[in-house]
């Protein structure tokens, strides 16, 4: 048996990124789908990541088309097409899927597209379709579902005056640490390094979708910073003896996969703070279950005179394609969960599924329109979510 076969869609995604020159990854939207109504057709990809699809800038007003092969799922290689629609759309697609395609079907909403540069001409790429491969891939590489959307490896990319000051604060941090700092310290840390390079304290209240996405971006700018400082020197002149490599790479490996699961808790923890809602985090409730936030208290939620419908609960999760149906059980006394998630897009039947459980979507407002559109206005913006709960708590 071929040995490639016996590995996971993901680590068969990972082990082409390794051996690509440059890489790129995003979420399958509606857009890319077919569910969103629109002329255009074919994966949409964003400007920043030109560098994998032509070796120049395109040119604003001309269009440009340049054809490649690309292995799919690492057997079936098409003739897909890279275009530049400059005089209209000012946008880059991957088009030429022909009939019968399988991978862009509605049901792909939010899967993870991996588009990996072999060589000149030849290109792989992957769409991880299930939750588990989603989260081992974002995990090997140490980032969250807010770090996609740009070069994963590789590429060419620009850099504002501004990322080169966030670079040089989150040096400075670095050169601080003996190790690694615990999950709490380094989330406090890139929302500080944030808000001292670009001044924008008062996001927290005017725009918490914007802040919480780019809390998370910076957070994984200071993460890879440190591996970097930590282990840099050490992969550069190489190791004693097998036994160490392994030791250094299950290391690096093991704090990528636990990065991210608490980054999300506690930055919305201090956009909550921030808004000065009131609210407690991983209250116990029924069968030792615990919600990762209770809005007013856990108190009032174990008060059995105080009103259901004054009570909200909260929960968080990076990804939710699979894993949205572990809040339905979490707090008995309220009907309606409310789930933040950064993921990307979701498939109308899982949307129609999480309706039918009386789960509501709490999601960045720039995501929102990667969703279907008849789901679209049934999803809550961060935002809006707090105005809600402080309407509710105030009624």
């Amino acid at each position: 048996m071929d040995e490639s076969a016996e590995r996971s869609m993901s680590e068969r995604a990972i082990h082409s990124v390794e051996r690509g020159t440059a890489a790129f990854c995003r979420f399958l939207a509606a857009i890319d789908t077919g569910l969103a109504r629109t002329h255009q057709s074919g994966i949409y990809i964003p400007k920043s990541a030109w560098s994998l699809l032509f070796g120049h800038r395109a040119v604003r007003g001309e269009n440009e088309t340049r054809m490649v092969k690309v292995r799919w799922q690492g057997d079936r290689v098409l003739d897909n097409n890279f275009k530049y629609y400059g005089r209209a759309k000012n946008e880059y697609r991957i088009t030429g899927f022909g009939r019968g395609f399988n991978l862009l079907r509605p049901e792909n909403t939010g899967a993870l597209f991996v588009l990996v540069q072999m060589d000149a001409e030849d290109y792989e790429a992957w769409v991880l379709e299930t939750e588990d491969d989603i989260d081992a891939f974002l995990a090997h590489f140490g980032m969250s579902p807010t770090d996609v959307g740009q070069i994963l490896k590789g590429g060419e990319q620009d850099v504002s005056a501004l990322a080169t000051a966030e670079q040089k604060e989150i040096e400075t941090f670095v050169r601080t640490l003996g190790g690694f700092p615990k999950a709490a310290e380094m989330s406090a840390a890139a929302r500080k390094i944030y808000n001292d390079v670009y001044d924008h304290v008062e996001n927290i209240v005017r725009n918490p979708d914007r802040e919480l996405l780019a809390w998370n971006h910076t957070e994984y700018q200071i993460f890879r910073a440190i591996e970097e400082a930590q282990y840099g020197n050490q992969v550069r002149n190489g190791f004693s003896s097998m036994e160490a490599f392994i030791e250094a790479a299950n290391s690096v490996l093991n704090r990528r996969k636990s990065r991210a699961g608490k980054s999300l808790e506690y930055h919305l923890s201090a956009i909550f703070d921030g808004n000065h809602l009131a609210y407690e985090a991983q209250v116990i409730t029924e069968e030792r279950k615990k919600p990762d936030f209770v809005f007013p208290s856990g108190k009032a939620y174990h008060d059995l005179s105080y009103p259901a419908d004054k009570l909200i609960v909260l929960g968080a999760k990076t990804t939710c394609k699979d894993r949205w149906r572990q809040v339905v059980t979490e707090a008995d006394r309220v009907k309606t969960k409310y789930l933040c998630t950064l993921q990307q897009g979701i498939s109308p039947q899982q949307l129609h599924e999480m309706q039918a459980e009386h789960v509501v979507l709490v999601v960045p407002q720039e995501y929102i329109k990667t969703y279907p559109q008849e789901y679209q206005q049934g999803i809550f913006p961060l935002k809006g979510f707090i105005q809600f709960v402080r309407e509710t708590l105030c009624d």
